[in-house]
């Protein structure tokens, strides 16, 4: 996304829009990629809603995130790209609001990877999360990524098992 502080990211996180839905898939090869037929079409608040559920400490992947809509709404998989725009709108919403804000920080990508697309970037997310106790580590030489080191020993359980 671009100029992030020019938009009104709460009113992108509450339009209407014809989800939650289930689309079955036909093609072949993105049945066989993300291992079904049934796509599962979460709206912005329901990430919204999650990401508000991770305590101090916790973390949570949006992978995590995907498989648990999936699994509740009876679908294969929980489009990746959809969850990966409203999770940044959640973030970016969350940051423009001066109540009910969300510890979207929290919420990481694949392999406990930090999002350069919430506010401030990595920076502010790896200040956020060493505040709370994890370790960063930086991986790569020209491709610089973030990681939160052994960050599925704080992964947060939405089942509550």
């Amino acid at each position: 996304m671009a100029n992030e502080e020019k938009k009104d990211f709460n009113a992108m996180l509450w339009k209407k829009t014809d989800m939650p839905k289930i689309q079955t898939l036909t093609d072949p090869e993105t049945i066989r990629k993300y291992g079904g037929s049934k796509m599962f079409f979460a709206p912005a608040p329901i990430y919204n809603d999650i990401m508000k559920l991770i305590p101090e400490g916790k973390l949570i992947t949006v992978a995590d995130i995907r498989e648990y809509l999936a699994k509740q709404n009876n679908a294969d998989f929980t489009d990746p790209m959809t969850a990966g725009i409203f999770i940044s709108v959640c973030a970016w919403a969350s940051y423009q609001r001066n109540t009910d804000n969300i510890p979207y920080w929290r919420t990481l990508k694949s392999h406990g990877e930090l999002n350069p697309k919430y506010p401030g970037s990595i920076e502010a997310q790896k200040e956020k999360l060493t505040a709370e106790g994890h370790t960063i580590l930086q991986k790569g030489r020209k491709n610089i990524r973030y990681f939160v080191e052994d960050y599925q020993n704080s992964l947060f359980d939405l089942y509550g098992e």
